[in-house]
């Protein structure tokens, strides 16, 4: 009798935001053994068979085979040897056999000497870990050993600064009771913001009570403690603190609940637990399927927030809830989880250690990975932290966002203009204990020192309470020597980032600059920014990302913030980048670093913009920047621009206020430094300077007591081939600098020269129009 051949596997194409076919022969592996992913098919319920074999037949001898896999990703339990390899996969039984017909095979390379990052397998990764309570931070083993720490020096690991001034004065707080949410359920940006300050006091207040009170063996704290959580027990799952309401607010009473329910547990009757753990168990649901059934994260990973959350709740929850749940749902969310961090995360970036949202959310979704991370290696011993992107990411606000620097970079950010929040910092330290790097001390050191007195600024005090950090910091990771860091250049290949940093520890003589060409393009916390520059100088920000990220669509940020017309870009035929809600439009208004350097008097950078100019003018044919960062000192900019019928170009430049202008030059003087810059070159014709201050367009209220800032707009005429080169020169003001330059164009070529009062000479070659 023939066997029946099993149908068809669903095999679709993937999309640019869907998650990918990996590994292949097109991508690279970093770590050993390599990640696995691929589109899932219809059924949330099926489970899959993965095979991986040296040999492309796969015998049964030469493969190693992983059978029922419950999601779409999956790392292996132990390293593979060096050489190529094919893999694919299948649909499965309940006994591991294929239901459906095997998939395309694909094939990789890996690589020697690749780091080691294996994950335990759902059967043994938890079997060691224990059953008792508390498993957040400290485990019943360690509070012994701690307690005795704290009652033999109360400074012990920064102890008593945590208790006076993180749980004390929540003993004489009123119990927090149920928001009343929105005035006529219709948001605003005050009552959101307030609303989750008090959420985020709720969880401070449990968390700190419980842990103070437990440490110290204060009857009348863990009372206390006891009392907040079961009032926030009691409120309605469903309600106004519901995921689905905000989902930020649902966030920070999960958070509450899990610390309050764990910490408390033994301080807690049965009929306590139950009402503590049921408010939880529905929490926690909610916001699980929301990230898994509705959001599908494991198929479209760019949902910001559902990404978060797996970090920044389910961890702890589920830990918390670890065993305590009659159907052990909690165990299926938490394999989920650690199987989506050590597989898919991050989908911002990858092992360059970049994250494309920008170094603001770097340091919002970096410290929620942070928490869950030291959560998870405390309670099961899971080091998430060995995967290259985690050994690197430090790099990416090192080069991207000095300690010093305020807006010259990309990227929503809440601090309105401030200095880096403190939390990078802290999250820079994190990073210095796993890895050893000095230079992420530094910055730690540096951002502290800059941002004195900073700790209650919304931006801090509404996400962190850093007394805290400061005590499980030290009980958990070593102290690192601080090491200047090192200059130079650093290209973030994954998110299209480009990093330079010059003497960043002396600010008389530091320069920054960023540049962006992104395969993301506008999608989430991105904008229309491809192609486009920031930079600072000798200790001050000059040319800027503009306006202020004062909410998520706002006035300010959906038609200012978000658009091409606030960054040091170009505007074809008045028009910029894709940069509004459609996420699939977003997500095509794309960029691409071609070239990222160091050559031996300067940095040259190239990136290609065009598919971003083409989703709002499709007669663009080109799009392209060059940037020549010469010897640390000055920056040339070479614009091409190419379209079927003829465009003007407007070319922009931000600054925090107004300009001196000339007919082709123009000059900013900031408070101690200023620049100013050129027009070298344009083969379409000189351009027309003008300037505009202020943001227009935008609901003044958005920026209301805000600095405004000025922008410069270089109008060149239509043409169908645009060259224009520009000349930018930092100085600080009391040492002006002046670059001479001169251009020969008897040929073909344009050869544009410059020459610093060194008469040290730099030469970029333009081409004119195509030879014959």
């Amino acid at each position: 009798m023939l066997a029946t051949s099993h149908p068809k596997l669903d095999e679709p194409k993937a999309g640019r935001l869907t998650i990918q076919y990996a590994p292949t022969s097109d991508s690279d592996v970093a770590e050993n053994p390599p990640r696995f992913t691929w589109l899932p098919v219809i059924e949330d319920e099926a489970h899959y068979v993965l095979r991986i074999s040296q040999n492309a037949k796969f015998p049964a001898k030469e493969t190693r085979v992983f059978a029922n896999i419950p999601v779409n990703f999956f790392t292996p339990d132990a390293v593979f040897a060096p050489g190529e390899y094919h893999w694919s996969y299948a649909v499965c039984d309940a006994a591991g056999k294929p239901v459906t017909g095997w998939s395309t095979t694909r094939s990789f390379t890996l690589a020697e000497g690749l780091p080691e990052t294996p994950l335990p397998s759902r059967a043994t990764r938890f079997a060691a870990s224990t059953t008792a309570h508390p498993r957040l931070w400290m485990t019943p083993d360690r509070l012994v050993d701690f307690r005795k720490a704290v009652e033999s020096d109360p400074d012990h690991c920064t102890w008593s600064t945590f208790y006076e001034g993180s749980v004390l004065p929540w003993m004489d707080r009123e119990v927090m009771k149920e928001p009343a949410g929105y005035p006529n359920h219709t948001r605003t940006a005050p009552v959101w913001r307030q609303t989750y300050i008090d959420l985020q006091e709720l969880w401070y207040a449990i968390r700190h009570l419980a842990i103070g009170g437990t440490v110290t063996s204060d009857a009348a704290m863990l009372d206390r403690a006891k009392a907040w959580l079961l009032e926030a027990a009691s409120w309605d799952p469903m309600g106004v603190t519901s995921r689905a309401y905000t989902d930020e607010w649902a966030y920070r009473v999960n958070n509450a609940l899990a610390w309050g329910y764990d910490w408390l547990y033994d301080h807690m009757d049965a009929d306590e637990r139950k009402i503590v753990r049921t408010a939880l168990l529905e929490r926690t649901r909610d916001i699980a399927e929301h990230a898994i059934l509705n959001a599908k994260i494991h198929l479209f990973p760019y949902d910001s927030h559902a990404v978060r959350s797996v970090s920044l709740t389910l961890v702890p929850a589920c830990i918390a809830l670890l065993g305590d749940d009659e159907d052990d749902e909690a165990r299926v969310w938490l394999d989920y989880c650690v199987e989506f961090l050590f597989t898919v995360y991050t989908p911002w970036g990858d092992s360059d250690g970049g994250w494309a949202e920008g170094t603001n959310y770097w340091m919002m979704g970096i410290a929620y990975l942070i928490d869950a991370a030291n959560r998870l290696k405390s309670f099961s011993g899971i080091d998430i932290y060995k995967r290259p992107f985690f050994q690197k990411t430090g790099d990416f606000p090192l080069f991207c966002k000095a300690p010093n620097t305020r807006r010259a970079t990309f990227g929503d950010d809440s601090t309105q203009g401030d200095l880096p929040a403190i939390k990078t910092g802290l999250n820079m330290r994190q990073f210095a204990g796993v890895t050893g790097n000095g230079a992420y001390q530094w910055y730690c050191d540096e951002n502290l020192r800059l941002n004195p007195g900073t700790e209650k600024a919304f931006y801090n005090w509404g996400w962190w309470d850093t007394r805290f950090d400061e005590l499980v910091y030290r009980t958990d990771f070593p102290f690192v020597e601080a090491t200047p860091p090192e200059g130079g250049m650093r290209h973030f290949k994954g998110i299209g980032w480009v990093g330079i940093q010059h003497a960043m520890d002396d600010p008389d003589q530091h320069v920054q600059f960023v540049f962006k060409s992104s395969k993301f393009g506008s999608i989430s916390h991105s904008h229309g920014d491809q192609n486009a520059f920031c930079m600072a100088a000798y200790g001050e920000d000059l040319a800027i990302q503009s306006g202020y990220y004062v909410a998520f669509n706002s006035s300010m940020h959906r038609t200012w913030r978000r658009q091409t017309r606030s960054k040091n870009a170009i505007l074809i035929n008045g028009k910029g980048q894709y940069a509004d809600k459609d996420k699939a439009k977003a997500m095509a208004a794309t960029g691409r670093i071609i070239t990222a350097e160091e050559r031996d008097d300067h940095i040259y950078i190239k990136g290609d913009a065009t598919p971003a100019y083409r989703t709002l003018s499709p007669e663009v044919m080109l799009a392209e920047r060059e940037v020549y960062f010469v010897r640390n000192s000055y920056f040339v900019i070479v614009d091409s621009v190419d379209a079927e019928t003829p465009v003007s170009v407007d070319w922009l430049l931000h600054a925090n206020g107004p300009y001196d202008l000339g007919k082709t030059s123009f000059r900013y003087t900031g408070e101690r430094a200023g620049f100013y810059g050129q027009v070298i070159w344009s083969e379409a014709g000189k351009p027309q300077l003008t300037q505009e201050t202020g943001f227009p367009g935008v609901d003044p209220a958005d920026y209301e007591g805000l600095p405004v800032s000025t922008c410069l707009h270089a109008q060149y005429p239509e043409a169908t081939r645009h060259r224009i080169a520009t000349l930018l020169v930092p100085y600080k003001l009391s040492e002006p600098k002046r670059i001479f330059h001169f251009l020969d164009d008897q040929g073909y070529d344009a050869d544009l020269y410059f020459s610093d009062p060194e008469e040290n000479t730099f030469r970029v070659v333009m081409k004119k129009f195509a030879k014959t």
